[in-house]
């Protein structure tokens, strides 16, 4: 038998390919055949030396006499055994955690993952244990959002054996649709802003005036991450909740209380670091306790909203408001339009009448 090869496409992934019963077959990763190795995963330059590591360790399999099958579901019944599952979704953690570089994402996998290994049934995971686990969480939105990670991280340990049975027709339970509340003077709200904190008041402006998320693309914003002429704010895809890189305008009225300092100084702290997760949020928190002006519910984030329907209501372009968002495709900017006070109707539309 020839041994595993390794090939690297244009695209730069790199695949092992080998003959097993006359069959062909062809790997991007380890998973199906219990081997923790996924060269796809590294930088381009390191995914050869990995995928030959990964040609090796398959090369021993059978060189060992291992039936290894050309079907997923025989594939598994030869490693299913030797990994519990409480091991799988360990290493189905750790595999996530390693690709993430938020640190909410981070916790939420951990904390997941510790609920999961704690409902074992004699080192089992069942479907039941699963859904009397959810059950647990009275909010709609807290067990869907458990759900959502507990699928995460099942899905990516069936790839190294949990059998999906366990985590399938799990279903979503409904979510009631939120009405978020714009504001109806902007001005008066941030002139009681900045009289509380210039950088509360900085921050606000940015998520109106350029419809960033606040704790995270706002309060890492470097000078380097403006124009030269101070136009332009870049954002890689790392730094923002889309993955896409991300150029937006800077208006006027913001531009006039930037005050641009050194080039790799955070724009608040006026240091290479930023301040903290919870600094924003901490500082709304004591405004909101002297605040004349606010009204119940709106939070920040309500700058943001404000700025998504005076964009829509002056330019009509899901398109456009797609862009400024930074929303992944316009489905995304329907859906938030919904939850604001934009309604698509309007009076002209409605059934007339004459008495």
């Amino acid at each position: 038998m020839k041994p595993p090869k390794v090939t690297q496409l244009k695209s730069g992934r790199v695949y092992v390919s080998f003959k097993l019963n006359n069959k062909r077959i062809r790997l991007f990763n380890g998973y199906r055949y219990g081997i923790n190795l996924n060269p796809n995963e590294a930088l381009i330059g390191e995914r050869i030396e990995i995928a030959k590591l990964l040609a090796y360790e398959i090369d021993k399999k059978l060189k060992k006499g291992l039936e290894l099958s050309s079907s997923t579901s025989e594939a598994k019944t030869i490693w299913e055994s030797e990994k519990s599952h409480k091991q799988l979704i360990i290493e189905a953690r750790d595999r996530k955690a390693k690709l993430s570089s938020s640190r909410q994402h981070i916790y939420m996998l951990n904390y997941t993952c510790k609920r999961l290994c704690s409902i074992l049934k004699n080192e089992k995971l069942t479907r039941e244990s699963i859904q009397s686990l959810l059950e647990s969480y009275e909010s709609n939105s807290s067990y869907n959002t458990i759900r959502a990670y507990i699928i995460n991280l099942c899905n990516e340990a069936s790839k190294a054996g949990l059998p999906k049975h366990v985590f399938s027709h799990i279903h979503k339970k409904p979510k009631k649709e939120k009405l978020h509340k714009p504001i109806q003077d902007v001005s008066a709200l941030l002139r009681e802003i900045s009289d509380f904190n210039n950088n509360l008041f900085i921050c606000c402006l940015l998520v109106y005036g350029c419809l960033l998320r606040p704790h995270r693309e706002v309060r890492e914003l470097k000078w380097s991450d403006f124009s030269s002429d101070m136009q332009y704010v870049s954002l890689s895809g790392n730094r923002n909740k889309s993955g896409r890189n991300r150029v937006v305008p800077v208006p006027t009225f913001v531009r006039n209380q930037l005050n641009k300092g050194r080039s790799n100084d955070n724009i608040f702290s006026g240091a290479e670091t930023p301040y903290c997760n919870d600094y924003f949020k901490t500082l709304w928190g004591r405004f909101k306790k002297s605040s004349t002006t606010l009204e119940k519910d709106q939070t920040i984030y309500s700058f943001r909203h404000t700025g998504a329907i005076s964009i829509y209501k002056k330019t009509g372009s899901l398109e456009k408001l797609k862009m400024a968002m930074g929303h992944s495709n316009i489905v995304v900017s329907q859906i938030y339009l919904r939850g604001l006070e934009v309604s698509n109707l309007s009076e002209d539309d409605m059934p007339s009448l004459f008495l």
